[in-house]
């Protein structure tokens, strides 16, 4: 059941980067992050209520507790680095960047979890990694400096991803993981409020149009439901296989970029493409 639940996570996570940069056009990316985890924060408290949840508040040990924050915190400066870098670049040079935490995860995973590393793991790293790569292309913009700001924002998502992963999968053992979700988004509506106002970007709110404010809210949905599946599989399955098949989401992404932007893949590029696929399906083997 746990694969079920994996791939949904890809499927809503894929939809997601879509709907984003529709909804970042026209806002500040910070400003779009934080009103996006209001509606993903209600539908993660939602999704508690409806299960039955909550009851799991009065149980909560303090350990449990301390890594579902770090998780929250390891998850909001991941967003604001992602979207951050969605807004400046293109989203099929974007998004492979940060999927290529699943290589991170996995040998996270192998030190935290002792999952292990076979030599099929290994060559799916490899193939994974030289995909990221091939599809990693420089954004032709007049400036130097803006070409390179996409790239590091992007690397940092990936970073603070994985660590997402890893902490969320030791903070949702022994909890719920509709629960567990609710707590993580809860530290990451604080933490984006925080950026929000610590830039001053507060007052940029009245100035957002309806068309984006549709696009924000329809992210934060897909968004919502793509953790719910995703910690649900995380808990039951092992982070070395969940994580890789949540990233199959790249998939979901090229092909709307490519139909709602016109975002094209070069040669070069959708040869990293078929390799991170390949790569991420030997993960199930």
């Amino acid at each position: 059941m746990w694969l079920f639940y994996a791939f949904c996570s890809a499927v809503f996570a894929g939809a997601t980067a879509i709907l984003a940069k529709c909804g970042i056009k026209n806002t500040d990316s910070n400003v779009a992050t934080a009103l996006r985890t209001i509606i993903v924060l209600a539908f993660a408290w939602l999704m508690v209520f409806v299960v039955g949840a909550q009851e799991g508040l009065k149980t909560l040990q303090s350990k449990t507790l301390v890594f579902l924050v770090l998780s929250g915190l390891a998850t909001g400066a991941s967003w604001l680095c992602y979207f951050k870098a969605l807004q400046m670049g293109d989203v099929n040079k974007v998004t492979p960047i940060d999927k290529s935490s699943t290589i991170l995860t996995m040998i996270l995973a192998l030190i935290f979890f002792q999952e292990g590393l076979s030599w099929l793991k290994g060559d799916a790293i490899v193939l994974i990694g030289v995909g990221t790569y091939l599809m990693i292309q420089k954004k032709e913009v007049q400036d130097g400096e803006h070409s390179k700001a996409w790239l590091i924002y992007a690397l940092l998502s990936a970073v603070f991803a994985s660590l997402t992963s890893i902490l969320g999968k030791i903070g949702i053992e022994g909890v719920n993981s509709n629960l567990g979700t609710a707590i993580r988004t809860s530290v990451v509506l604080v933490m984006a409020w925080v950026v929000v106002f610590a830039t001053g970007k507060q007052n940029t709110i009245g100035k957002i149009d309806p068309k984006s404010w549709i696009f924000l809210g329809l992210s934060g949905i897909t968004t919502g439901a793509s953790w719910l599946c995703y910690y649900r599989a995380l808990q039951e399955g092992p982070a070395s296989v969940v994580v890789p098949i949540d990233k199959l989401s790249i998939l979901v992404t090229i092909a709307f970029s490519w139909i709602v932007f016109k975002e094209k893949l070069s040669m070069k590029a959708g040869v990293g493409l078929i390799m991170i696929t390949g790569g991420t399906l030997l993960l199930l083997l």
